[in-house]
């Protein structure tokens, strides 16, 4: 990642922290990126700039002088004018199906050619359903063709279920740009179909929610990565993502570079003249966390912390605590932006351990000092710097009798 795109995913995420405006769900994962699989599948216009640019991961850029044979040169999915009748839409195939909170439709840069209207159906499809599609490569100058409105009418996307009903979209300034609509169905969905109305551009499209498992599928013995994205893990908080939000910890596969991992600031608090304690640990004052409810409840036997990428921006060292939350208790903890999170049930699941730069390390259940069942899990880096996955290998368990009423509290969540 260069230093222009880094010191603009910089501000962008110091924005969005800082901004009271900004709703919870933003905190969940991206079921939609491309770094998940999303996908576009169809779209009616290509014309100035693809469909596929509203699922980069990557924040919005702008070039004052970059044009192409068909136009301005613009970092999202740009319509032509519409001379004829009808409205612009796109299919999106979800990376990760599952349950969506809410939307967020970026028009940044977009200003005297942002799309002034937009809608959002859904459907949850088995694979049977969706008809081939063929490969849409580089549509830019294009619309539809009769063969791909042939294939994508099988879908009768027209009359799937509508998440947002048709609402106003603001212009791209910088203050104005994040177009934030929660969404209340607690159902899964795996297709999306973005309309437009009746034309125009729109940078980025983030559809945030949390994967859907069926955990019956999967036997008490299986080991299974119990806070994998793909398993419905997801994050709830944490204290600086001023590079990298720690959502990346739980993506699919190694990260792609530092911008797909969790990167903090330097932190100020730290001391001017550095030691370390007789295992080689920095004594530092200071420390930074994230915080994620697991997928299932279970019982967590082997661990891994990969800093692949980060090689002179490492944190020195790491510990991972774990507890048992209902849904009240967490939303509670949200509310307070974990500000006691040192209070009550956290107990040590890693203790403090050295990290070294670019490396994967591993813990087994000798390492740990727990194998209690466990719902949630915290990860402290100390002083600061990034880490780009964690792993949390185990098997899911039911929590014991006596805590029935947590496990329903969380099933109710997860519906």
């Amino acid at each position: 990642m260069d230093s222009g795109i880094r010191s603009r995913k910089m501000a962008s995420e110091l924005k969005e922290a800082q901004s009271e405006q900004v709703p919870d769900f933003v905190q969940l994962n991206d079921l939609a990126t491309e770094t998940v699989g999303g996908k576009v599948l169809f779209a009616t216009d290509d014309f100035f700039a693809p469909a596929e640019n509203l699922l980069k991961r990557q924040a919005p850029e702008f070039n004052v002088d970059l044009f192409t044979e068909y136009g301005k040169w613009m970092d999202g999915w740009e319509t032509r004018r519409k001379r004829i009748s009808g409205h612009d839409w796109c299919i999106i195939q979800l990376g990760i199906p599952g349950v969506i909170h809410g939307f967020d439709v970026d028009t940044r840069f977009f200003i005297g050619n942002y799309t002034p209207r937009i809608s959002v159906q859904a459907a949850n499809l088995n694979q049977g359903e969706v008809p081939t599609f063929s490969e849409r490569n580089n549509r830019m100058g294009t619309a539809f063709s009769e063969e791909d409105l042939e294939t994508v009418n099988k879908l009768k996307s027209d009359s799937w279920t509508l998440l947002l009903p048709m609402v106003q979209l603001k212009a791209g300034n910088p203050e104005t740009n994040h177009n934030y609509f929660p969404v209340s169905s607690q159902q899964r969905w795996t297709h999306i179909r973005l309309n437009m109305y009746p034309d125009g551009g729109i940078a980025r499209f983030r559809i945030y929610g949390v994967a859907e498992r069926d955990w019956s599928e999967i036997g008490t013995n299986d080991l299974v990565d119990l806070v994998a994205m793909v398993n419905g893990g997801v994050c709830l908080g944490f204290s600086n993502a001023h590079f990298g939000h720690p959502r990346n910890l739980i993506g699919i596969r190694r990260a792609n570079d530092m911008g797909d991992g969790w990167e903090t600031a330097r932190r100020l608090d730290r001391p001017s003249i550095l030691k370390t304690n007789d295992k080689g640990i920095l004594q530092v004052p200071g420390s930074e966390w994230t915080i994620f409810r697991l997928g299932h409840s279970g019982v967590i036997t082997y661990i891994e912390i990969d800093t692949n990428h980060f090689k002179g921006n490492f944190p020195d060292s790491c510990k991972i605590d774990a507890c048992v939350l209902n849904s009240q208790e967490e939303k509670e903890k949200t509310l307070q932006k974990w500000s006691k999170m040192n209070e009550g049930k956290w107990k040590p699941l890693l203790s403090l351990i050295k990290l070294s730069p670019h490396k994967r390390h591993f813990f087994d259940e000798t390492t740990l000092e727990s194998r209690d069942v466990v719902t949630h899990v915290r990860l402290t880096m100390a002083p600061d710097g990034g880490i780009s996955r964690m792993r949390l290998w185990g098997f899911n368990r039911a929590l014991p009798s006596t805590n029935k009423q947590v496990q329903m509290s969380r099933l109710q969540a997860q519906a």
